[in-house]
């Protein structure tokens, strides 16, 4: 179990699984499907929490500014390392410039 403990504003990393056609270049774990017309595979997002909320679940905002409710304790979810912060500082830089717009 997750026993991290989430503020608001803080940065996610969080691995989406995705299903498409033409994966991008930031796709990992690529499978194809069966009668191989699509792959499964998935793509690490950079979000940032917006809110905490008791019945431990995060409400968390993409760059886009879509919301996204997940639990604590999902086994995707996880914080940034040192040299993540460093090398992806731009990506959720992007995020929290959308909740500051939002919030104008």
């Amino acid at each position: 179990m997750n026993k991290i403990k989430w503020t608001v504003g803080d940065w996610v990393i969080y691995r989406k699984q995705k299903r498409s056609e033409s994966p991008g270049p930031r796709a990992e774990s690529l499978y194809p499907d069966p009668h191989g017309e699509k792959y499964s595979y998935i793509v690490e997002k950079y979000w940032v929490v917006e809110e905490v909320r008791p019945n431990g679940e995060l409400q968390l905002v993409t760059r886009r500014g879509k919301r996204h409710v997940v639990p604590v304790d999902d086994i995707r979810l996880r914080r940034p390392g040192l040299l993540e912060k460093w090398a992806l500082a731009i990506r959720f830089r992007e995020v929290e410039q959308v909740l500051r717009n939002e919030n104008e």
